[in-house]
């Protein structure tokens, strides 16, 4: 490009808005209360409200009622269902017994140090050795009805937010 017509670059028109100048007088079309109205808090040098702050009225926070309890040291366990495990199985991404190693190479959990509880959702047909922090009873009994075992291991004792 020629040095010229870069010379005469420009924004395009109404492209380009004047600052709103603040308190600089009369003359500026800002002057007197310089955009802030007249008294009140939001007026003052160094207002400064809190962002949860509704003007004196009860907050929202006060207003709904509490209810219910939840505990501090409840264990959120990853869920595998048996209808998982039977296609890993099928899949051949697991081989031998279940376990959470297993499980978390095969891709079914993502933490390995939090602990797996089993549920029935699904259906099992092969035979297989499942060991778990935590198995359902619909599970268990699908598991030894397709000919497996269960074994239940002892509470893993992992960060909650492992």
């Amino acid at each position: 490009m020629a040095p010229s017509i870069l010379a005469n670059l420009r924004p395009a028109k109404n492209s380009r808005k004047k600052v709103k100048r603040i308190g600089r007088g009369q003359g500026s079309g800002h002057g007197g209360t310089a955009t802030k109205g007249h008294k009140g808090a939001k007026a003052r040098s160094g207002h400064k409200f809190k962002i949860w702050f509704e003007g004196g009225q009860m907050p929202l926070t006060r207003r709904v009622p509490k209810h219910g309890f939840t505990s501090p040291h409840r264990v959120e366990a990853q869920v595998v269902n048996v209808g998982q495990i039977a296609v890993l199985i099928e899949k051949k991404r697991i081989t031998g017994a279940v376990t959470p190693a297993s499980l978390y190479e095969a891709g079914a959990i993502r933490k390995k140090l939090v602990p797996v509880k089993i549920l029935a959702d699904g259906n099992l047909t092969s035979k297989v050795d499942v060991s778990a922090h935590a198995v359902s009873k619909a599970a268990r009994t699908k598991i030894e009805a397709a000919g497996g075992t269960v074994t239940v291991l002892a509470a893993a004792t992992a960060p909650a937010n492992a």
